[in-house]
């Protein structure tokens, strides 16, 4: 391992001068370097940690570490991509931590998780963790390492039921599950003991700061990158998306207070700009964002968005966009089909994705990135077929615009109305309809494994007898063969694949993460369902 990523790094923040008795802790991603310093999740948990004096942090990575303390307290993980799990594992055993929470002891540091995989469902990672923070970190943070500080001196079981007091901190150990037999459905999830929190609650930062790059370095995945967040969470509430569903409310950075500064002070390092959010230009003063950006003292700046609102995309934007090197622009869509955007929830008309299409074109902009879904629940043969006329139609409507169509399949996710559906078995052959009709037009179609998203549900609908599945499948390789075949060899001890990734599920049953409360309460997300299932 080599510490030479860390000398390009340019901070934006100070870091603090570690006091004596400051806590040794270890905060790692589980991938390369170059991966790892891209999240801004990562970034700003790190900076958050660094800059406490009672705090002594070190990073570490797949392939690179800074010095690492001989005995550390406390052992971080953000965990952004399911499939790192296994890079997780990897990391604990070279700090020589045994994977099992169960098994670690008073000489080993608690090992704490957080980002989007853990806050969604931790329950098939839960046995390797000790400590999980489930939400925001601006207010979760500083509320663990202060409890931490006073239970430091305890046992460490008596940490851990301190720590539980601590709302948005979960502790697994402190939870027991039962059963409907081995390899049937959950039949309830109990704190083991009376003064443990029968339920754990998301936090919620409702700040109008919203984060921003804490380190520039011309070794990220995008390099040079400074990353500005704009908008938290997503007003339009499509019915099986997790970005918004599980980080209501919408919230949006001031645009003086907070947007404008923070990109001044990047912009003093780097002249590449990203603008982060699930719907960036639903920032009530995105406007003046970009008459902001338009002057002439950031005419050098490279910006690039995240997917931006179909029938939002102006001609400004693109105008915009283009002046500052950008040649192409995403929209999610998700089908050609209205029937369809109206189960999930998509308040767009065909004539709105178009006109995008003529913008987009108009503004300079060479391409159009289009994301799209197949095996949404109530779809039918024929809203392909909408879906490869809608991709002609704008052909013909933008002439000359590259027109690229990514697609994925439906995946059910935690604490979205569509948690209780199942991946369509028919996907994988809609993918391939679509790449026979889209491909010949001249179309980029470029699909999404779905392989990988039958992994992808598994883990999101999992639980925590997964683990035994998820260490064999670490060792076969992380392909659906990989998994099918841990199943046959644990067949009897969990249900099978079907029960996970396919069946719908009653909305009477136990859910994994029904001790884990999202934003909106399961009465709520029921109502949605029921709406969605009514235009089928």
């Amino acid at each position: 391992m080599t510490a030479a990523p860390f000398d390009t790094e340019r901070l934006l923040f100070a870091p603090a001068i570690a006091k004596a008795g400051a806590i040794p802790t270890v905060f790692a991603f589980p991938n390369e370097y170059s991966v790892g310093i891209t999240s801004l999740g990562y970034q700003v948990v790190w900076a958050t940690l660094a800059a406490r004096p009672d705090m002594q942090v070190s990073r570490l990575f797949t392939d690179t570490q800074e010095s690492l303390p001989t005995q550390p307290e406390l052992v971080g993980f953000s965990l952004s991509w399911e499939l790192d799990y296994g890079h997780i594992l990897d990391l604990l055993e070279s700090l020589k931590i045994p994977i099992h929470a169960a098994e670690r002891t008073s000489a080993h540091p608690l090992v704490f998780g957080g980002g989007p995989v853990l806050t969604a469902n931790p329950e098939p990672f839960a046995a390797f963790f000790d400590v999980i923070l489930l939400g925001d970190g601006e207010n979760l943070l500083d509320d663990f390492v202060n409890q931490y500080q006073v239970a430091r001196r305890a046992d460490r079981s008596n940490q851990l039921r301190q720590l539980a007091q601590v709302p948005g901190i979960y502790i697994p150990s402190l939870y027991m599950v039962s059963y409907e037999g081995k390899d049937g459905a959950i039949q309830s999830i109990q704190p083991i003991e009376a003064n443990v929190p029968s339920s754990v609650t998301k936090q919620t930062y409702r700040g109008n700061v919203l984060s921003a790059s804490t380190v520039v370095t011309e070794k990220a995945a995008w390099e040079n990158i400074y990353m500005v967040e704009v908008v938290r969470s997503c007003p339009e509430m499509c019915r099986f998306c997790l970005a918004s569903y599980l980080t209501l409310p919408f919230r949006t950075a001031s645009l003086e207070e907070s947007l404008i500064p923070a990109i001044d002070r990047g912009l003093q390092v780097t002249d590449r700009l990203g603008l982060l959010g699930a719907s960036v230009t639903q920032h009530p003063e995105f406007e003046a964002l970009l008459d902001h950006l338009n002057q002439p003292q950031y005419d050098q700046v490279r910006v690039s968005l995240s997917s931006v609102r179909t029938n939002t995309l102006t001609q400004k934007l693109a105008e915009t966009l283009t002046k500052h090197d950008s040649r192409s622009v995403t929209i999610a869509v998700e089908s050609g089909s209205e029937r369809v955007r109206q189960i999930v929830n998509k308040k767009l008309q065909n004539d709105e994705i178009t006109q995008a299409a003529i913008h987009a074109k108009a503004g300079g902009l060479s391409s159009l990135k289009l994301y799209g879904m197949v095996g949404i629940p109530g779809e039918e043969p024929t809203d392909l077929e909408q879906t490869v006329q809608m991709m002609r139609d704008l052909k013909k409507a933008a002439p000359g615009l590259r027109l690229t169509l990514g697609c994925s399949t439906f995946v059910p996710k935690s604490h979205t109305p569509f948690q209780w559906l199942g991946v369509n078995p028919q996907s994988e052959k809609r993918l391939q309809f679509l790449q026979k009709h889209l491909r010949p037009q001249g179309i980029d179609f470029r699909p999404e494994s779905y392989s990988w998203s039958v992994i992808q549900a598994l883990i999101s609908r999992g639980d925590r007898r997964l683990t035994p599945l998820l260490e064999l499948t670490r060792h076969y390789g992380d392909s659906l063969g990989s998994y099918r075949r841990a199943f046959k060899e644990l067949r009897g001890q969990l249900p099978d694949l079907d029960f996970y990734v396919h069946a719908n599920w009653s909305t009477e049953q136990v859910l994994p993460w029904n001790h884990l409360q999202g934003p909106l309460p399961q009465a709520t997300l029921v109502k949605h369902l029921e709406t969605a299932l009514s235009h089928y």
